[in-house]
């Protein structure tokens, strides 16, 4: 009976190992949309085609693009690298670039990425940071990485390219080229994008106690012999403003993202569409009022400008108005507080909201 006991013990181990590298079986081959931002804060766009060489290997290949806009940068690259599932970490760099286009002239850089695999329901996601050499062409390269800098990395798994989809990935039909690719010329200039305006978060005026009650002098009332009845003192009573909560903001759970420390007053928020551009809308509220309503995340960023002069918790709230064609509604959001950069990834579905606290800490 025990040496029953002890095979029941082993077979039980043997299964959850088992699961434990079976349970995460997921595959990198496909289309990752998102952005760069450099260590300086420039902001890039970035597309990854990317190819795991066959099941159960560790080796992927690929190509990336990157552009800024249609006239300052645009890049196409090749790319080679490695997939550990059991670590998640997805190690890629580029080989070479074989398209470019720049205003500037200068010469151009190869990236080198360090991603991690995370899932969020069914959301998948790459994220980690980057560095980047001085590409050379003909001859050897003393260029070591870092050279050109280095930034943040923010990616989501999508199912369309803005660009030419590679044979690899249509011949495994797991993506579809869009209506507007009718050739196997690369689309190089991306779609047009709206501006958005910029918008300044003025903080709730303080309401001002009551006027003092006139002291003018008047002439004292004539001596009876009935006593005179003064009124007693009243005491003033100061109140902070009532606020209505919004509905939306009480018939769906509030779900925390972050909670910042800001060492600077002004505080600067930038909400970008994270990954691919499928007509999400959201709402903005700040300490339960309305900013911005129905605003489109786009590749140019959705700007609101906060002033948090208090210690006091100040709460920054996403609703999500139009979950776009592929939901739920992602965006990702750049805080910058002086010195101070955060990167907060948001989702917001019809049933949840996003929120982002507040606090404002002087520097010691």
């Amino acid at each position: 009976m025990k040496r029953i006991a002890q095979h029941s013990r082993l077979l039980l181990s043997l299964l959850l190992a088992v699961f434990s590298l079976t349970s995460f079986s997921q595959e990198v081959t496909g289309i990752w949309k998102g952005y760069f931002i450099s260590d300086d804060g420039q902001h890039y766009r970035l597309e990854f085609q990317v190819k795991q060489n066959s099941k159960g290997e560790v080796a992927v290949s690929g190509v990336s693009y990157s552009w800024q806009d249609d006239i300052q940068f645009y890049g196409k690259a090749t790319m080679t690298g490695s997939f550990i599932k059991t670590s998640k970490n997805f190690r890629i760099k580029e080989i070479k670039t074989v398209e470019v286009k720049s205003a500037t002239g200068y010469g151009t850089c190869i990236m080198n990425y360090n991603l991690v695999y995370s899932r969020s329901g069914k959301e998948e996601f790459l994220e980690g940071t980057y560095l980047g050499k001085q590409e050379v062409k003909g001859r050897v390269n003393t260029y070591e990485w870092g050279d050109c800098g280095g930034g943040r990395v923010y990616l989501r798994r999508v199912t369309t390219s803005d660009f030419y989809v590679e044979p690899f990935l249509r011949k495994k039909n797991t993506v579809t080229v869009p209506p507007s690719t009718k050739d196997s010329t690369v689309k190089k200039t991306p779609p047009p994008i709206t501006r958005k305006p910029t918008v300044t978060a003025k903080r709730n005026p303080v309401e001002k106690p009551p006027t003092k009650p006139s002291t003018t002098k008047s002439n004292p009332p004539a001596k009876t012999d009935t006593a005179v009845k003064l009124n007693p003192p009243t005491t003033k009573i100061t109140s902070k403003p009532v606020i209505n909560v919004p509905t939306v903001l009480k018939v769906r759970s509030n779900e925390l993202m972050k909670s910042l420390v800001v060492n600077d007053e002004d505080v600067v928020v930038k909400l970008y569409d994270n990954g691919e551009i499928d007509d999400d809308t959201i709402s903005i509220y700040y300490d339960k009022k309305l900013l911005l309503s129905s605003q489109r995340l786009s590749g140019t960023p959705i700007t609101v400008r906060l002033k948090i002069e208090d210690d006091e918790i100040h709460e920054l709230v996403m609703v999500a108005e139009n979950l776009g064609r592929i939901p739920p509604n992602t965006s990702l959001m750049i805080v910058d507080s002086g010195e101070q950069r955060f990167d907060v990834r948001i989702t917001s579905t019809a049933q949840k909201n996003a929120l982002v606290r507040f606090r404002y800490e002087k520097p010691k």
